[in-house]
């Protein structure tokens, strides 16, 4: 399963999904950058948890908050007093690694002696202003969600909301972690995609259950296949600080089973707590009976980077001799993402490279579709060899410019799953790319 994890990062690489940060320095431990066609996928899978969790929800508004906010709201959230996690290092050489993470009291790589365990503080310590003092300290979000309950008051009056509602938040937040690890799996900056729900006590557990299938759901919408993913409740002692209930989502993953997205019943833990530490009211008065009370939230927590590594982990496939009668090729790799998420929808081809006529009517009809679809013009190499390269990058169609388009203007279109070929008129393939599902 290492083996598999290898390919995934270079053909990442290869292809321009993920690069090694800073990677003409040396490269920067537990930092990635998405590239041309890792960008691309991320949007898509932003724009399709904001379709899922936000616009196909009357109820549910989107907020964006700074990475830096007052340093008080980390007291009040619990932040500074548990946020940690128990170190251990190798007195041999000298790696670390979660106390958790070690299932001996030996050093997994070297087998050396370990410390004992101590506390390690998982926020990034920064300082605001020309003064580096205690004063000025400040600490990059190691969660979204606090700005979301920062505010909720201001929400609630502007947008006039009523029990239940949400507000989503997607951006980035910072964890010192320990140890980095698994690609994009765990690294020290990453985004979150949240969404707070807010409701009343005795309804709960209801939308709790409901969140949680809602966010399941998507998942294999999205073509996650059903053996990949499963729901993990956490035992009490394994509770974060806030929750009264929580779910995982996980994902198999070559290295095994991991959590994906938190499905968390806070209570009123937060809205309390800031109530307390800043002494401003945020509680809820119900417009007509005036009943006024601090309300529950059902929260959902997924993290960006880990569902793109599972969904490109779910959709990639080797296939020895590669596929078709007429293949020569050892091996094909197909990347069988949904055509939601991948970065093309489809490729415009000219079938002869080097024929103008053709050429100059291919570029013709990719103009016309680019304002619309995400497309891309590919016309260098064989036509098998230009098929391969977009079945490994996932695009789920392939447009071929032929001699008979000059005569009829109907182009072939290709299936990346099926190879299936059909002959399209020009003037059905806005008609056809909108369909992809």
């Amino acid at each position: 399963m290492e083996d598999l994890m290898e390919k995934i990062i270079s053909l990442a690489k290869r292809r321009g999904f993920i690069f090694p940060n800073s990677e003409i320095y040396g490269g920067f431990n537990a930092g990635y950058d998405f590239g041309p066609l890792g960008a691309p996928v991320e949007n898509n899978i932003r724009a399709e948890w904001r379709k899922a969790v936000i616009s196909s929800q009357p109820a549910v508004v989107e907020i964006n908050t700074p990475v830096v906010i007052h340093p008080r709201v980390w007291e009040a959230s619990g932040h500074l007093s548990h946020f940690s996690d128990q170190l251990v290092e190798c007195k041999k050489c000298h790696h670390r690694f979660k106390e958790e993470e070690v299932k001996k009291d030996g050093c997994p790589l070297c087998g050396g002696e370990l410390t004992s365990p101590r506390t390690f503080h998982l926020m990034m310590k920064s300082f605001l202003g020309p003064v580096e003092n205690e004063q000025a300290a400040v600490y990059l979000r190691p969660e979204t969600c606090q700005g979301i309950f920062l505010n909720f008051r201001n929400v609630v009056q502007s947008r006039r909301m009523t029990l239940p509602f949400g507000i989503a938040q997607l951006g980035k937040a910072f964890r010192n972690e320990i140890n980095p690890k698994n690609f994009i799996f765990r690294t020290r900056e990453f985004e979150q995609m949240e969404m707070e729900w807010f409701c009343r006590e005795k309804e709960a557990e209801k939308w709790f259950d409901y969140w949680k299938e809602e966010r399941l759901a998507w998942y294999k919408r999205l073509g996650i296949k059903s053996e990949n993913i499963r729901c993990r409740e956490t035992p009490t002692k394994e509770l974060a600080h806030y929750a009264k209930k929580a779910v995982d989502i996980e994902y198999h993953f070559p290295f095994g089973w991991q959590e994906i997205e938190g499905i968390h019943y806070r209570g009123d833990y937060d809205l309390r707590n800031h109530m307390e530490h800043s002494r401003e009211k945020l509680s809820y008065r119900h417009p007509v009976t005036q009943e006024e009370f601090i309300p529950q939230v059902v929260e959902i927590s997924a993290g960006l980077e880990r569902t793109f590594l599972a969904f490109f982990i779910d959709a990639y496939e080797e296939i020895e001799g590669g596929r078709g009668k007429a293949s020569r090729q050892e091996k094909e790799v197909i990347l069988h993402l949904s055509p939601r998420l991948a970065p093309f929808q489809a490729a415009i081809f000219p079938h002869l490279g080097r024929e103008e006529k053709l050429k100059k009517k291919a570029q013709e009809i990719f103009q016309s579709l680019l304002p619309f679809f995400s497309v891309v013009y590919d016309e260098g190499g064989s036509i098998g060899r230009r098929y391969r390269r977009q079945d490994e990058i996932g695009t789920p169609l392939a447009i071929t410019v032929d001699f008979q388009t000059l005569e009829d203007e109907t182009v072939t279109c290709r299936d990346r799953e099926t190879m299936k070929q059909i002959r399209v008129p020009v003037t059905q393939l806005p008609k056809l790319l909108a369909g992809l599902d």
